[in-house]
């Protein structure tokens, strides 16, 4: 075998190996296991990063990628099978979540993540009846954040507004929209237990 395939070889038993503790951490945080699932987060962090740069060019659009990532691993974490591979079912997701941010960005500047996608990859990994069901809860959380916050993410995610539109259609200013939208995102982010390091550094 050339030294080069051999590389190959090893960096994929690396790979397969380190993806079968992640299914195994996020099983064992199926069960309540808050110190395996922290640990999760942790580890897939750079993997989700790479998987989205193999797609989008811009460095936020990158991390907003990784972020709508593992907000949707959050929510769907339970229609995970211990049984199957852990690699494929986080790859759709990452994937989907890379795919869903070029495409919005493609329709015009300002314009950000749509809530409404969740179901759309959860359609790849898991039944109907999580699907729904995590779509609810993070419609749930939506409707528990203040009214200026929930305005700027309907229009800004939901409506998949321009922020210029979103100013017009609100009366809000694009910097309130803007300053509303972040932390609308990092109270959801909190809540879901994702990117709370970010949120702590903020302040």
């Amino acid at each position: 075998m050339m030294p080069a395939q051999a590389n190959g070889v090893a960096d994929g038993g690396l790979r397969a190996t380190q993806e079968a503790r992640w299914g195994g951490l996020l099983a064992q945080a199926q069960g309540g296991d808050a110190r395996a699932y922290d640990t999760l987060l942790r580890e897939i962090t750079p993997r989700l990063r790479q998987l989205a740069r193999a797609r989008i060019r811009d460095a936020a659009e990158v991390e907003d990628a990784v972020q709508d990532a593992l907000m949707t691993i959050h929510v769907l974490r339970h229609t995970y099978d211990p049984e199957r591979p852990f690699g494929p079912w986080m790859t759709t997701i990452a994937t989907r979540r890379a795919v869903d941010r070029l495409r919005r960005r493609g329709r015009g500047a300002g314009r950000e993540t749509n809530i409404d996608d969740l179901p759309e990859a959860a359609a790849a990994v898991g039944p109907v009846a999580e699907e729904r069901l995590a779509a609810r809860n993070l419609r749930d959380a939506v409707a528990e954040l203040p009214e200026s916050q929930r305005t700027a993410l309907r229009l800004a995610k939901l409506e998949d507004l321009s922020l210029a539109e979103a100013s017009a259609r609100s009366g809000l200013s694009v910097g309130a929209l803007k300053v509303a939208t972040h932390r609308a995102m990092r109270s959801l982010r909190r809540r879901f237990g994702v990117g709370e390091g970010d949120d702590r550094a903020d302040r």
